[in-house]
């Protein structure tokens, strides 16, 4: 990935309030690398902390942003994907507003339309959560 600064809602098919990513931070064929500020005016806040359906989503995000910036290489539309199964997961802490989070997601296996990825969240170098998430892509194209 070049470093420029790409306008997170080109690559994600969400629309604010909902959207659970700021930057994408980094991208290559195995990993992608997201960020996100917690603030207090977020829908998934909760007694002044993300909660675990928050954390969830930016997990879905980032593998969204991973998909939306393979299509803008492409010069392809960004589909919707969809949340197919979620294993293994376990979070330590719900972070804080203000906080922000960078979470990590590496590809373990692509078959047609099915993405495995393991995931990590961390707040510094505090691991916020991990999990493995399957995203299954649909043939729906995001509205702009």
């Amino acid at each position: 990935m070049k470093e420029e600064e790409i306008d997170i809602l080109t690559l994600i098919p969400q629309r604010p309030p909902f959207v659970m990513v700021d930057r994408l931070l980094y991208f290559d064929t195995q990993t992608t690398i997201t960020e996100f500020e917690v603030r207090a005016d977020n829908i998934f806040i909760d007694d002044g902390k993300l909660s675990s359906e928050g954390i969830v989503e930016n997990i879905a995000q980032t593998c969204a942003a991973r998909m939306g910036y393979i299509s803008l290489l492409s010069n392809t539309p960004v589909k919707v994907g969809v949340i197919g199964a979620i294993s293994n997961m376990a979070i330590n802490f719900l972070p804080q507003c203000g906080a922000k989070l960078t979470t990590r997601i590496d590809l373990l296996e692509e078959v047609f339309q099915m993405t495995l990825v393991n995931a990590q969240v961390t707040v510094g170098e505090d691991v916020v959560a991990s999990a493995n998430m399957k995203i299954a892509l649909t043939d729906i194209e995001a509205a702009n």
